[in-house]
């Protein structure tokens, strides 16, 4: 009498596996995708998103594009990574409001955005964890956050290297948390401590500045480098990004969709 009861059983099994296929990318329980050293990719902050240069990863501005955009980027085989400023305050941000101005320094440079007080992780994290969400919600498979090296500028608050490796590790496991590769965006001097927070790199102009040695750690560790220069011609930097296993190209300062890879 037990025989039809196990049957049943064994059915149920089988179409609990078998479960129809969605448009979200794989990402078993407690993995996240962790992308190799030369990967090519395609960074376009700017413009209407072209989403047919033969690469497999694409970075993409998270606030800009929905889940639909992702989705549409994984049918077409490519993993996407979302980008967000974590260390600096932009105005045309929708949710610029909820940052009080008791955390806003002075201008990093760019129309509209200011530098953060990345010590004051009482008001940032809660911030910071729900943009992580949006990310994680859109069905992006990682995220960049930028502006991850304050302390090494001027902006209006006594900020230290503890608090920047402090800060960014934050960022880091709020990622993890959440599923999400994430990404050291230059901070070329702490990198030998945040290596193993991190899964891959993301660096402006290491060759003009003859520091892209200081990213081999990452591609020691079996973890990409996602690398532009701007004001370099390929032949002057190309060869040596080949030789440290960089993924490089060159890109007009826009982040358009030209590019030119090494």
């Amino acid at each position: 009498m037990r025989r039809p009861i196990l049957l049943l059983a064994l059915l149920l099994l089988v179409a609990g596996c078998t479960s129809a296929p969605d448009d979200k990318p794989d990402r078993p329980s407690g993995q996240r995708w962790q992308p190799r050293p030369g990967t090519p990719w395609q960074w376009q902050l700017s413009g209407r998103l072209d989403p047919t240069v033969d690469v497999p990863v694409y970075d993409i501005d998270g606030f800009d594009h929905d889940a639909d955009t992702v989705a549409d980027l994984h049918r077409r085989g490519r993993k996407v990574i979302c980008y967000l400023s974590t260390g600096a305050w932009e105005e045309f941000r929708p949710d610029a409001g909820k940052f009080p101005e008791s955390v806003l320094g002075k201008g990093n440079g760019w129309p509209g955005e200011r530098w953060l007080d990345i010590r004051r992780t009482d008001v940032l994290e809660p911030l910071m964890a729900a943009r992580l969400d949006m990310c994680r919600d859109k069905g992006f498979d990682a995220v960049e956050p930028d502006n991850m090296d304050g302390y090494r500028n001027r902006t209006g608050f006594p900020l230290t290297a503890a608090d920047q490796l402090r800060y960014n590790r934050l960022i880091a496991r709020l990622a993890h948390e959440r599923g999400l590769a994430v990404g050291l965006k230059n901070d070329l001097d702490q990198i030998p401590e945040l290596v193993g927070d991190f899964d891959f790199a993301v660096n402006e102009q290491c060759a003009q500045y003859r520091e892209c040695a200081a990213l081999t750690p990452f591609v020691e560790a079996g973890k990409a480098v996602f690398h532009v220069e701007y004001e370099m011609s390929t032949r002057a930097f190309c060869p040596e990004a080949r030789r440290l296993g960089l993924s490089s190209m060159l890109k007009r300062y826009e982040l358009g969709v030209w590019r030119r890879a090494c």
